[in-house]
């Protein structure tokens, strides 16, 4: 199992001079922690850029510097080394690419001013674009992996229901933090137990880059309510799964705070695509979470 990746995100040497911040570090990091977590092999792509400009460049666009026969000639030439690569080993689960990259770009690319269109676009860098049958996810996409699983757990039938759904997302490469398994669930746990299982809870909200929530039935529990509204308050992706079929008004699933302030799926390949699953491509679309 292998995915095919910018190698600036193994690298970050190989990028333009001066563009590499921080939070681009932490980013690349997170994306190849998850694969570590998932026994996910990351084979990097090789860098057209570099092998034309030379590691010691400045930042430029598509049309700047590489719109030149030599350089395509090379993009076809690497085309030819992926290929190899993925008939000797099979597909990759995805290519991972770095947004704005006039090469890697995934949903943008700065591929250069040209009459009245912006030098930043939307669409593949030009050695992606080679790549199209291959999912392609953004590596600040795919660097978020870590889920907070908010719903009402208070009935097997519940915990049940939230495992599931726990099991469904690890399979799809996501690490899934389950309050049910924080500690103490009983009626009769102690004001330490309490305070222990609030201080988790909160420390693994603060670590999620999603917070997926059940709000299944007539209305919403209110943990979970507040899970999703401190949750929006610190600007996190917030999906809820809703699969009961019974409205709160002509135009409402749930209600409207709640609805607003999150993507609300009825299926489990509607949640897999919010959730830019790297699997979603290959996935049964008969697969539901009633």
């Amino acid at each position: 199992m292998y995915v095919l990746c910018s190698p600036c995100i193994l690298n970050p040497a190989l990028r333009a001079t001066g563009i590499t911040k921080p939070s681009d570090i932490v980013m690349f990091d997170r994306a190849i922690e998850r694969c570590k977590k998932f026994n996910v092999e990351m084979i990097p792509l090789p860098c057209p850029e570099t092998l034309y400009l030379g590691p010691d460049r400045k930042p430029g666009t598509f049309l700047e510097r590489l719109n030149t026969k030599k350089f395509l000639q090379l993009l076809d030439q690497l085309e030819e080394t992926v290929l190899e690569i993925i008939k000797n080993r099979g597909p990759p689960l995805c290519i991972i690419g770095v947004n704005s990259s006039p090469t890697c770009g995934v949903t943008t690319t700065f591929y250069g001013g040209e009459e009245d269109r912006p030098a930043k676009r939307e669409g593949r860098g030009v050695f992606l674009d080679k790549f199209r049958d291959i999912l392609a996810i953004d590596v600040l996409t795919f660097s978020q992996y870590r889920v907070y699983l908010a719903a009402p757990l208070f009935s097997e039938a519940e915990r049940a229901y939230n495992l599931s759904i726990a099991i469904l997302l690890k399979k799809h490469f996501f690490d899934v933090y389950l309050p049910q398994q924080a500690g103490d669930d009983s009626y009769a746990r102690n004001r330490e137990a309490q305070v222990l299982i609030f201080s988790e809870n909160l420390r693994a909200l603060q670590n999620a880059d999603i917070i997926i929530a059940n709000i299944d039935g007539a209305d919403a529990d209110s943990g979970t309510s507040w899970e999703m509204g401190y949750a929006f308050a610190k600007r996190k992706m917030v999906v809820a799964v809703r699969t009961d079929f019974r409205r709160s008004g002509c135009h409402e699933k749930v209600n409207l705070m709640l609805e607003e302030s999150a993507t609300v799926v009825t299926s489990a390949e509607h949640l897999l695509n919010v959730i830019n699953s790297p699997l979603i491509s290959k996935m049964d679309s008969g697969i539901n979470l009633k």
